[in-house]
C-alpha cells in the first residue's frame, strides 16, 4: 500500500503540497483527483522518489521508494508515456527495463501480450500512436509484477476500446490484491473505474472516501469540493 503522511513540498516560495495525508490500500482502485496545479504530480513524484519532500513522508509498503532494492518489483508507474526514446523498438525498450531490475526477459513477452502490443513490438517507438505509447508505458509498469501501481492520466490517447481495456485492467489488478492509484481529470471514467476517491486542492486534502460516499454524481461532488477550496 501507499501511505502519505503530512507530506509537504516547497519549490522556493511556492507551496505545492501542504501537509497532505492519505492512503492507497491494497485491493482497491483509488482515484486521485484535483485541478491543474492542485499538487497531484508533485505528490506522485514524491512517492516515486523523484522529488524529496520538504516535510512528511511518502511510503510504499512501509518504506521510501528509494529504499527498495528492486523498485520495479514493488511499484509500477506511468507518469509520462512520451518519455521514451523514439528510436528504440518497443520490445528492446522493455528488455532494457527488465535487465535494469534483474527481471526475466520472458516477462517482456508476457506484458506485451497483456497490453496488446505483440504485433507491433519490433517497430520503432517513434512510429507508435499516442495510444500505443500509453500501452507500452503500462507494459513497463507491469514488468516487475508489482504489488502497487501508479498511473498518471493513463487514458490519454486511448480510443474507446482502449479505455474499456484499461478500466478492466485496473479492476483486475485491484482484485488480485494490488494497490492501484489512478490520477485522472476524466470524472465519468473515474466514476466507472475507482472504488474510492482522494480529492486534493491547493496541495491539501479535500476528501478521501469510497466512491459511493460522493453520491450519484462524482463530477458534481468534485465541483462542490474544489469550489470551496478555491475560496480558502
Amino acid at each position: 500500500m501507499i501511505e502519505i503522511h503530512q507530506l509537504t513540498k516547497r519549490y522556493g516560495r511556492t507551496l505545492a503540497v501542504d501537509g497532505l495525508s492519505f492512503t492507497v490500500p491494497a485491493g482497491q482502485v483509488t482515484g486521485f483527483l484535483g485541478a491543474n496545479g492542485a499538487g497531484k504530480s508533485t505528490t506522485l513524484r514524491a512517492i516515486l522518489g523523484l522529488d524529496r519532500p520538504t516535510a512528511g513522508h511518502a511510503l510504499v509498503d512501509g518504506r521510501p521508494y528509494t529504499h527498495h532494492r528492486r523498485p520495479m518489483q514493488v511499484v509500477g508507474a506511468v507518469l509520462d508515456a512520451s518519455a521514451v526514446h523514439g528510436g528504440r523498438r518497443g520490445r528492446t525498450h522493455l528488455r532494457a527495463l527488465a535487465r535494469s531490475n534483474g527481471l526475466s526477459p520472458t516477462r517482456v513477452d508476457a506484458v506485451l501480450d497483456e497490453v496488446g502490443l505483440t504485433a507491433v513490438a519490433d517497430r520503432r517507438i517513434g512510429g507508435y500512436s499516442l495510444g500505443m505509447r500509453q500501452r507500452l508505458a503500462i507494459a513497463g509498469a507491469l514488468l516487475g509484477d508489482p504489488g502497487t501501481l501508479i498511473f498518471d492520466e493513463p487514458l490519454n490517447g486511448l480510443d474507446p476500446e482502449g479505455i474499456r481495456w484499461f478500466r478492466s485492467l485496473a479492476g483486475r489488478l485491484a482484485r488480485d490484491g494490488r494497490a492501484v492509484l489512478v490520477s485522472s481529470h476524466l470524472m465519468t471514467e473515474m466514476a466507472q473505474t475507482a472504488d474510492r476517491v482522494v480529492v486534493i486542492g491547493n496541495g491539501r486534502l479535500l476528501a478521501e472516501d469510497s466512491l459511493d460516499a460522493f453520491g450519484p454524481s462524482l463530477e458534481e461532488a468534485y465541483v462542490r469540493l474544489t469550489e470551496g477550496a478555491s475560496h480558502v
